[in-house]
């Protein structure tokens, strides 16, 4: 079988990681990485021994699938661009800046059937896909989000940025339609917000809490699924993840087995396995969509609720 040619635009924190995985990937042959950044991209394409471009439009028909690992703003254009040319697409998160560009990148990804996957990597740790067997029915969820200063992803918000990946794995595990959503935030460093709170009640009653933050002096991504008679506690960060029964005398605590391994590698063999056996990623441009309507939901009632105490 002939090897993927694969692309990665974008050589910053999260496409060095893709570039660097790629290579080492048995399924598919690194051809180019792209950046603006001369000297990003130069010392990136020297480790890595992989021809650079800066002009991402010279990867037409030299490629069959690329990751985009770009400023949010530029994610529309730039994958438009490759689905318009046939070629499978990976866009890090969040899919867009709104949902008439997320719709424009669904449509033509469909029109043309190919792979349109979107990086909500979580959706790859082994705490989370090891364990979601468990997770029937939750009243309750409770996530905490939380990262030192990142100095990257500055272009957009903490919700968009940080908790757009708890927004995915909560409307994945709740099966009903939002009721109701409140939100609270603030920006401390950034134009954007910078801490954020969140509360989504669902029809079923089911109610979530989430927190991210990208000023906290300590790092945490950590979920808890409260269930009937007992709740799970993961820890997305050390792929950790146990149980709490409730029991005659109390409560009991069990570690549920997890095989540790690396979600960004689990993420990109997933995505050329949907390339060659033509699949639907687990998480597509619906998918994403989802996500990214909530999410932008959230933004707008932090930023709408900042204007009422202005």
């Amino acid at each position: 079988m002939n090897k993927i040619k694969v692309a990665v635009i974008g050589t910053g924190y999260l496409g060095s990681l893709h570039s660097k995985i790629y290579s080492g990937l048995k399924d598919c042959s690194l051809e180019a990485i792209c950046d603006i950044d001369k000297t990003r991209l130069a010392q990136l394409s020297q480790e890595l021994c992989v021809p650079a471009v800066e002009d991402y439009r010279e990867l037409f028909g030299k490629v069959d699938a690329v990751s985009i690992a770009v400023p949010t703003s530029l994610h529309h254009k730039i994958a438009f661009d490759f689905l318009v040319h046939n070629i499978h697409t990976l866009v890090e998160k969040p899919f867009t800046i709104d949902l008439k560009e997320a719709d424009s990148l669904i449509r033509i990804a469909r029109a043309k059937k190919l792979i349109l996957q979107v990086g909500h990597i979580e959706r790859f740790n082994s705490a989370f896909s090891s364990t979601k067997e468990f997770f029937k029915d939750p009243y309750f969820i409770e996530c905490h989000r939380l990262s030192l200063f990142p100095n990257r992803s500055l272009d957009i918000g903490v919700v968009l940025d940080l908790m757009i990946h708890d927004i995915d794995i909560i409307l994945g595990l709740v099966n009903s339609p939002i009721k109701r959503i409140d939100a609270v935030g603030v920006n401390v460093l950034t134009p954007f917000e910078d801490i954020a709170n969140a509360r989504i009640t669902f029809k079923n009653g089911c109610v979530a809490n989430l927190t991210a933050s990208r000023i906290s002096d300590e790092a945490m991504r950590k979920i808890r699924i409260f269930l009937k008679n007992a709740y799970i506690s993961l820890d997305y960060r050390n792929q950790q993840a146990f149980i709490y029964r409730k029991t005659a005398s109390g409560i009991s605590k069990d570690a549920l087995p997890i095989e540790k391994e690396q979600p960004l590698q689990k993420e990109l063999s997933s995505f050329l396995d949907c390339v060659i056996h033509k699949k639907e990623p687990l998480v597509n441009g619906k998918v994403a969509r989802q996500a990214l309507s909530v999410a932008l939901k959230i933004r707008d009632l932090i930023w709408k609720n900042q204007k009422r105490f202005s």
